[in-house]
Parts: C-alpha cells; structure tokens; sequence
C-alpha cells in the first residue's frame, strides 16, 4: 500500500466485507503454439463503515481471477477516516500517471467520480463527495492514487493528538 505512519492495518476476522469489481483485462500471450489468454481482475473490498482494501487476481478464467483478487484484497485492508458519510478534508494524491482529487461535500450530494473511483468510495462508506480523476485513466493506478489520498486523510482526532491541544483549540485557529 504506502509507506505512511498513520496507516492502520485491520484484521480480516470480525468484518462483514463486501467486494466490488472494479476492472476484468484479458491480457494475451502470443507464442510459437498460438496465442495464450488469460484474466487480470482488479478488486476492492469493505465494510462500508471505514475500512477498505484492494487486490490483483490473475487466472486463465475470469471467475477464479476474482475470487484470487478478494482474497488479495483482503489482504490489504486499512482504516480510513470517514466524517459524517464524507472526507474530513480535500485531499490530492498520485500513483504513476495516475492524479486524483477529492474534496467533502454536502449530505445529499451523492458520490460525483468515475467508475474506480466511485467503487473504493462506496467500499469505505463515503456517501457525499466531489472526486475528479486527472492523467491516466488506468482503472489500476486510480485505485491505488485513490486508496493513497484516502491513507493520507486525517481526522481531527489526530490533528489534536499530534499538535497536543484541545479537539476545541483545532476548530478555533
């Protein structure tokens, strides 16, 4: 996943996850025999309350690439915080060619990003944000720039613990 300290690891025991495909790639393999099919399946997985995970599968058919990319996912999983069924703050973030941007929104605004995006916020249980995807619309590196942008949020929980002050001192400047 990322190099980040504040990233929390969650076990797999005691969580209901719910899995979401997000892209199936036939990927070919040409040899003096003929050609080689095969199936990439990229996952993600959560419980829909703040914890999310992805995962690759490969296989040579598609439904044991999925059950190979859950498992993977599985994982992998982190807790994200999640504010009120949005993002605490706006966040941007990286991997490859990949750049996403996400700000919080509204109650009601519903989830406004593209399909990878749009299936690792409805797997961490983000219901009202505003996402847009920059540069390489690879649904691989979306998911991992999203699940990074989403590692680097920090709530004000944690602001107030690193700084030392009171939850109150960090809402008033």
């Amino acid at each position: 996943m990322s190099e980040n300290s504040n990233v929390k690891k969650v076990k797999t025991t005691d969580l209901e996850l719910k899995d979401r495909l997000v892209a199936i790639q036939r990927v070919t393999k040409v040899t003096k025999g003929g050609r080689h099919f095969s199936f990439a399946a990229i996952v993600v997985v959560g419980n829909e309350n703040g914890v999310v995970g992805y995962g690759l599968g490969k296989a040579n058919e598609v439904s044991i690439a999925i059950s190979k990319g859950i498992e993977d996912a599985k994982k992998n999983l982190v807790k994200v915080p999640v504010f009120k069924g949005t993002i605490p703050h706006e966040q941007v973030a990286k991997f490859g060619g990949a750049r996403v941007f996400m700000r919080p929104a509204a109650p009601g605004t519903g989830v406004k990003a593209g399909g990878a995006m749009r299936a690792v916020f409805e797997s961490v249980g983000i219901h009202d944000v505003l996402a847009k995807s920059k540069g390489s619309s690879n649904p691989h590196n979306l998911v991992k720039a999203t699940v990074n942008a989403l590692l680097e949020l920090r709530d004000a929980y944690a602001v107030a613990n690193v700084r030392g002050v009171s939850l109150s001192k960090v809402f008033n400047g």
